[in-house]
């Protein structure tokens, strides 16, 4: 492996942690139009990509947010230069037109789905998304820092009150403080969390 590939999955990889505490360092939202480029090239179910984003950047919209997160998680994302909220759009099958032009008829295909069924594709879809999200912010410079400890409900109701688009995570976006991560902790080996069928 050439040291420039082993540099590069260092920084996707290896050397990247989860950041909870930040510098004060502004991103730029010309950065993270750059990171949404990157990340929407990962495949999803038939191209449906129903994974939504709001980056929260502004006092106002941070004081939204903070009452719908856990305690343990309030300074987190209140020092976070951005937090994105990932979301699902209830209604993603209306852009299957623009997004699968060969196959006009998925449209209707997924809009017939019984709702349970088309909302486990657009979970399963947003979350596989937000894994890009966090891949090319890391290959963007940024750190990331994930959080579930939040009230979905209320996020909703503060940031999507037409109940069309439905939280499913946050993702802590800016430039972390390293003197405050911990050791990291151990993974599983190939052996424990892997079989060869």
């Amino acid at each position: 492996m050439s040291e420039a590939r082993h540099e590069e999955l260092s920084l996707l990889f290896r050397d990247a942690r989860t950041h909870n505490a930040w510098s004060d360092r502004p991103v730029d939202d010309a950065l993270l139009s750059r990171l949404y480029e990157l990340a929407r090239m990962g495949p999803t179910s038939a191209n449906t990509h129903p994974m939504r984003m709001v980056f929260v950047k502004s006092a106002e919209a941070k004081a939204k947010l903070l009452p719908a997160v856990m305690p343990l998680n309030v300074d987190k994302v209140r020092t976070a230069p951005v937090t994105a909220i990932v979301a699902y759009d209830t209604e993603f099958y209306e852009q299957m037109p623009q997004l699968f032009p060969a196959r006009p008829e998925m449209r209707e295909f997924f809009a017939g789905l019984p709702e349970d069924g088309r909302t486990k594709l657009a979970e399963q879809g947003s979350f596989l998304s937000a894994g890009y999200v966090i891949l090319a912010a890391r290959a963007l410079g940024l750190d990331v820092g994930p959080l579930g400890g939040f009230d979905p409900k209320s996020v909703d109701a503060a940031f999507f009150p037409d109940g069309k688009w439905r939280s499913l995570l946050l993702l802590n976006l800016g430039y972390g403080d390293a003197a405050s991560l911990y050791p990291r902790n151990p993974r599983l080996a190939f052996e424990q969390a892997c079989r060869v069928a």
